[in-house]
């Protein structure tokens, strides 16, 4: 699919409200098809991501009720999965692939986890070897660490284990790994990546201490509970973003996920100078939320990196986008990990948004973009990545000309009405 996207003619303005977000979904079936009794779900995620996770659910035999976006999940409890007579289904999802994972090193079962093209190219050996060292066993393709990827689960015992990179993935699939593991299982990141998980296995009455930088977890069972997943904020920064570089355009973001592991895009676009305000900010099963206004703002430079990359790995590109509008130079580094993500996210926009006229340095870990530049529109290929896809389309609102994003179905991995919301906030939607 090919789209065409204009240059706004027009204010972007209106509500709107992104799917359930996507980790809190991912997990709210994963830890209900482990605890006690039956998880009920509201708001759970249209992403195909998401769906990958009901996929390989069923095909361990965990008993799922459908009512979209609704779930009841009925637990295994102190019982175990049914080893699959198929591969499990992945997709694209490399959450619904690495926690899995540590769900299954467990497990006294074979199973065979595969994906996509894209997810087959992408490393798991950060979640691997740390399972190995807990005694699960597993093989795959080039040495092991990449799908399909086929895991023994087997009795395991809890490590304490510093991970290299702040990773919620990494920790997640530990964590799941040693609610049946022998002793506790600690985990120690070089920064703090999404807590998530920890807040839902405390939810569910797991016996775990969390910090910062650290995890504590002991053997449990969970027992299940009632979830209501809150709206994603990496897909709700997309049109926040595309109204904050439209002129005279204000848009409000309804029931966003304000976790503070969550909200690091929201803090760089405040430095940058965006006009932004939270409202009606409440608590909902242990995850703040709120409503997120934004509105058109001039932007200036500003430098990201550091601790602060974890919390918003997933809006680097658009925060690249943005970069292009502001006064000066904008640096984003220590952001090596996007080169392994869907595709080389820092190769493929740097080379989208050169086609596309802003001026583009490309560094190992990150970009360098001096702004404001005049963008013109091209024919760009975010091959295959949603967020790609996405970012591309708020520089096109700006751009001169007509823009074609190529493959641009693939904003169903996480926000499947992407192109209907962003011409309805235009003004632009058909009867």
């Amino acid at each position: 699919m090919i789209q065409s996207v204009f240059p706004a003619s027009g204010p972007l303005s209106g509500y709107f409200r992104t799917p359930g977000d996507k980790s809190i979904s991912h997990r709210s079936a994963i830890l209900g098809a482990l605890a006690e009794g039956t998880t009920r779900v509201s708001g759970y995620s249209s992403a195909e991501d998401c769906a990958s996770t009901l996929d390989c659910l069923l095909a361990l035999g965990v008993q799922i009720e459908r009512s979209d976006p609704s779930l009841e999940i009925h637990g295994v409890g102190k019982g175990s999965f049914s080893e699959p007579t198929t591969v499990l289904p992945c997709g694209n999802s490399g959450t619904t692939m690495r926690l899995l994972l540590g769900v299954l090193a467990g497990m006294d079962m074979y199973a065979v986890l595969t994906g996509d093209e894209s997810l087959s190219g992408r490393p798991m050996g950060r979640v691997l070897e740390p399972l190995w060292d807990m005694g699960a066993r597993y093989d795959g393709r080039l040495n092991g660490r990449y799908p399909p990827i086929g895991i023994r689960g087997r009795r395991l015992w809890g490590i304490k284990y510093t991970t290299p990179v702040a990773s919620a993935q990494i920790k997640s699939a530990l964590l799941l790994a040693g609610l049946r593991a022998d002793g506790e299982t600690e985990i120690v990141e070089p920064a703090p990546s999404r807590d998530h998980t920890e807040r839902m296995l405390s939810a569910m009455g797991a016996q775990i201490e969390w910090g910062d930088r650290r995890a504590l977890l002991y053997p449990s069972m969970l027992n299940a509970i009632t979830i209501n997943v809150p709206a994603d904020p990496s897909s709700a920064a997309f049109l926040l973003g595309a109204a904050i570089v439209t002129p005279d355009s204000e848009v409000v973001a309804r029931d966003v996920c304000l976790n503070p592991t969550r909200t690091g895009f929201l803090a760089v676009l405040e430095r940058m100078g965006a006009n932004l305000s939270i409202e009606n900010q409440r608590d909902e099963g242990g995850e703040p939320i709120g409503d997120v206004r934004a509105r058109h703002s001039i932007l200036r430079a500003t430098e990201i990196g550091g601790d602060e990359i974890p919390a918003l790995i997933d809006e680097i590109p658009l925060l690249a986008v943005l970069a292009t509008q502001a006064e000066d130079r904008t640096v984003i580094r220590d952001a090596a990990e996007l080169r392994i993500k869907e595709t080389d996210r820092i190769g493929v926009l740097a080379s989208a948004l050169r086609q596309m006229g802003a001026s583009v340095d490309e560094r190992e870990d990150g970009l360098e973009i001096h702004g404001p530049a005049k963008l013109h529109g091209a024919e760009v290929d975010p091959r295959h990545d949603h967020r790609l896809a996405m970012s591309l389309s708020v520089a096109a609102l700006v751009a001169q000309g007509e823009t074609h994003v190529l493959n641009a179905e693939c904003v169903g991995v996480s926000y499947p009405e992407y192109w209907n919301d962003l011409e309805r906030l235009l003004g632009r939607e058909h009867g």
